[in-house]
């Protein structure tokens, strides 16, 4: 029993020391080991056996309170199979104790190091989420200077064009006024032809009179 005690011990505090310090890949191995103790069958096994190492252990300190009263009731008088006795039961409630503090120790150890690998996957995740959304930031801060690049462009084009537009504005109202103007002239032009054929006319009466005048002055 002391000898299985001193292997189980041994045992456990090679898996702590290996989870506690990384060495290579030893602390994989052990954690998978503790992961194949949690899945199935493992914690009911477990339970039960933590379960009789407890009643073992507190059958030795029963047995070691009990040797102690004895030698009590004796005047502090032991035999030597008592002694032998008490030191056995003392060493294997000690072993058992340590057993067990290394167990609760080794579960403890397995939770952090899961939660910490998850922290750690958490944090890489999101170093890599937020490298994305700086490189995403850098692209949109780049595409917003040559987008206001393009605008300034664009409003110079279109200042330009205004300009422009102004110019041929201010053309076509020229145009416009010079149109009234050669409109104005045209209908003075007409209204003066009007005038000179009337004048036509009125020489042409008086030339045919004359004419006439001048046949009957003959005769």
């Amino acid at each position: 029993m002391i000898q299985l005690l001193f292997l189980v011990l041994f045992a456990e505090a090679a898996v702590a020391f290996l989870m506690a310090i990384k060495v290579g890949p030893l602390r994989d191995l052990a954690m998978k080991g503790v992961d194949g103790m949690k899945s199935g069958r493992g914690p009911a096994t477990v339970k039960t056996l933590a379960c009789t190492m407890a009643v073992i252990l507190a059958s030795s300190v029963y047995s070691l309170l009990r040797i102690q009263g004895r030698g009590a009731r004796l005047g502090g008088n032991v035999s030597p199979m008592d002694q032998v006795l008490w030191r056995t039961h003392l060493l294997e409630a000690s072993l058992i104790g340590y057993t067990l503090f290394l167990a609760i120790l080794i579960d403890r150890l397995h939770h952090y190091l899961k939660k910490l690998i998850l922290l750690r996957k958490t944090v890489a995740t999101s170093r890599e989420e937020t490298e994305r959304l700086q490189n995403e930031n850098r692209t949109l801060r780049e595409s917003e200077v040559k987008a206001s690049a393009e605008l300034k462009k664009i409003q110079s084009e279109l200042a330009t064009f205004n300009e422009k537009l102004q110019k041929v504005k201010n053309e076509s109202l020229e145009h416009e006024r010079r149109a009234v103007t050669a409109e104005a002239h045209v209908a003075a032009l007409q209204k003066q032809s009007e005038e000179l054929l009337l004048e036509y006319d009125r020489v042409l009466e008086d030339n045919q009179m004359l004419q006439a005048q001048v046949l009957s002055c003959r005769e």
